[in-house]
């Protein structure tokens, strides 16, 4: 496991390694971004998107939480995280393409289906509590026909987790537009860590089909 120390090592070889070898990269980037790409993922340790496709520095924009959720849009006081990367990305970077991904083994969308943290004090457990209560109208019927323990609940409720996020993107109206154009393609994506595949969002079927 590593420690802060084992880290600035990693800064180390970092600077010894592909800060030279794609330096004429770092140069570009130095004087602005421009990915065609935002990836909102969960932030477990285990589920980097720039190592599960292989992306170069500036090629995509991540925003990561927990369970990879996107509130619905509001205007209510309060400060809103997630809306404000999305609003950058897309009206500002001007990113083509948004990529919810999901991901197999993932603790906040099972604290979702277990309930456990409903009721906690922030700073118990609440706040998670809180932001996954988003999840709790999909949660009814997959506990209702799988109950809240096995794995197939679990990668049910990932997978839900998903489409609610995708849902809710489309409830920004700077999304809406875009979405209406084509200047901008939404996309949901589940990664399971068991065996490393990718699977892709069907959006007409609703299913999640593994990449060959």
């Amino acid at each position: 496991m590593k420690s802060f120390d084992d880290l600035i090592e990693g800064y180390r070889g970092f600077r010894k390694g592909a800060w030279l070898t794609q330096r004429e990269r770092w140069s570009e980037l130095a004087t602005g971004q421009s990915p065609q790409v935002m990836i909102i993922a969960c932030s477990d340790s285990r589920v980097d998107p720039t190592q599960i496709f292989d992306a170069d520095p500036g090629e995509i924009f991540v925003v990561r939480n927990v369970a990879a959720m996107v509130p619905p849009f509001e205007t209510t006081p309060g400060h809103h995280g997630v809306s404000a990367a999305l609003e950058f990305a897309v009206q500002f970077l001007k990113v083509r393409e948004v990529v919810v991904m999901g991901h197999g083994l993932c603790g906040g969308c099972k604290a979702a289906l277990t309930q456990d943290l409903h009721g906690n004090e922030p700073g118990q457990g609440g706040f998670v509590a809180n932001w996954i209560s988003m999840l709790d109208e999909v949660r009814a019927p997959i506990a209702a026909n799988l109950g809240t323990e096995s794995r197939e609940a679990e990668r049910a409720m990932e997978q839900a987790a998903v489409k609610v996020s995708l849902d809710n993107l489309r409830t920004f109206p700077c999304v809406q537009e875009k979405e209406a154009s084509g200047e901008l393609a939404l996309h949901g994506a589940f990664f399971a860590i068991s065996d490393g595949v990718l699977h892709v969002l069907d959006q007409k079927d609703g299913e999640f089909c593994p990449v060959a």
